[in-house]
């Protein structure tokens, strides 16, 4: 079998269970196959957003966040489910448990995808012969459908794995990538979003070939760091190895800061406070990681230091979340001495995406409801700039509304 693997390069598998809520609750319940099924709220509650739902309902015009009532009036036979996270978390591990078989070298990118290196594996099977094993395991045992990409990198077993769902597998090598991706929009391509695109089309990027073909600076300019990068992609190439610490790597993401001097000023302390959060939240979004853990550090002007920590009801990651709980914990704490050092840290922290997948159904809907908002202000910060809208903190009361 070695004739069917690269001499230098990686063979690299993505694993990507199709509709996995609703799969996992086919798996318990089999009439569900033969019926539209979504993941909702109450089926009583008008408000509900459609989390996700199987293939069937998709194929009636049903799709997520879809408000659950339009939902019902495109496909009145739906089968609406609460969200049973638990279980999904249990077939999940089950899931990649059986990936481990094949090869320890397994980063999962979420609770139902996951990145597979089958480099050396070739005492297995061809690497089609270990897909198709693979695929058809997981439908048999679990009675979970995947679509798995065959690539030399991420990148590209990511791209393959979504062009046949369910239950496909696709080949995509480098060579491939000038007439199969280079015709498409830029927007189509993975890891490229409405507003990058955007900004992208400006530029007179359309497709992923301009993109592949583009200078350099000028999508530096407009993208930084990250043009570089999708350029890159737009070739095929991607240089990220499969990592199996990868959801671990980010422990946690703190900023402290010694004051000019032994400070007991209110306003200065929480001014203080401001500008760390911003620093860790900044931080933050750039690694895409949230926290439900924060913790603060009070060093007095003895030297004695403390760390004060509180498990959040929900994930976290703006400058103003991470300020409020950040201060709600100081004024718990603090003995009125004179301080020294401040720091706040976001603690066991999270890839966004994984988060996402977990969240309750009422922040689920909190976020359905805030999108359009979310997309005008993205739409006027990618025109005017990051600090075209901010939200205030009123610095001043801060301290009064605490007490009150």
């Amino acid at each position: 079998m070695h004739n069917m693997y690269p001499k230098n390069g990686k063979v690299i598998l993505h694993i990507d269970a199709n509709a996995f809520y609703a799969s996992v609750e086919a798996s318990e319940n089999p009439e569900l196959n033969s019926k539209p099924v979504a993941i909702a709220g109450n089926p009583k509650e008008r408000r509900g957003i459609v989390v996700t739902c199987n293939y069937i309902a998709r194929s009636k015009g049903v799709y997520a966040p879809m408000p659950l009532w339009e939902a019902k009036q495109k496909c009145p036979e739906l089968v609406v489910l609460k969200p049973n996270f638990p279980l999904y978390r249990q077939v999940s591990k089950k899931m990649f448990d059986y990936l481990l078989k094949y090869s320890n070298v397994l980063e999962p990118a979420s609770i139902d995808e996951g990145y597979l290196d089958i480099t050396n594996c070739f005492q297995l099977g061809s690497p089609l012969e270990i897909a198709e094993q693979i695929q058809q395991t997981l439908l048999t045992e679990l009675k979970i459908p995947v679509s798995i990409g065959i690539a030399p990198n991420k990148f590209l077993a990511k791209t393959a794995s979504d062009m046949k769902k369910p239950l496909g597998i696709t080949i995509l090598r480098k060579r491939d990538v000038s007439h199969i991706l280079w015709p498409l929009q830029v927007s189509k391509m993975h890891g490229i979003g409405a507003k990058t695109a955007e900004k992208l089309n400006q530029l007179g990027i359309e497709t992923i070939e301009h993109l592949a073909k583009a200078d350099e600076h000028r999508v530096k300019h407009v993208l930084g760091v990250k043009g570089k990068t999708i350029i890159e992609r737009a070739n095929g190439i991607d240089h990220r190895l499969v990592n199996p610490n990868a959801s671990s790597q980010f422990k946690s993401i703190g900023h402290s800061t010694t004051l000019p001097k032994n400070e007991t000023d209110d306003r200065i302390l929480l001014q203080t406070f401001n500008r760390l959060a911003q620093s860790v939240s900044q931080r933050m979004h750039q690694k895409k990681v949230v926290t439900q853990h924060i913790q603060i550090t009070i060093r007095y002007s003895n030297f004695e230091t403390i760390t004060r920590s509180e498990k959040l009801p929900n994930s976290i990651d703006s400058k103003e979340e991470l300020f409020n709980q950040a201060v709600r914990l100081f004024r718990k704490h603090w003995t009125g001495d004179p301080i020294r050092l401040l720091g706040i840290t976001a603690a066991q922290v999270v890839r966004k995406k994984e988060a996402m997948k977990q969240l309750s159904l009422f922040t689920y809907e909190e976020e359905a409801t805030e999108e359009p908002l979310l997309k005008v202000m993205d739409q006027l910060k990618g025109r005017f700039g990051d600090d075209i809208i901010q939200k205030g903190i009123d610095i001043t009361n801060s301290k009064k509304r605490e007490n009150s």
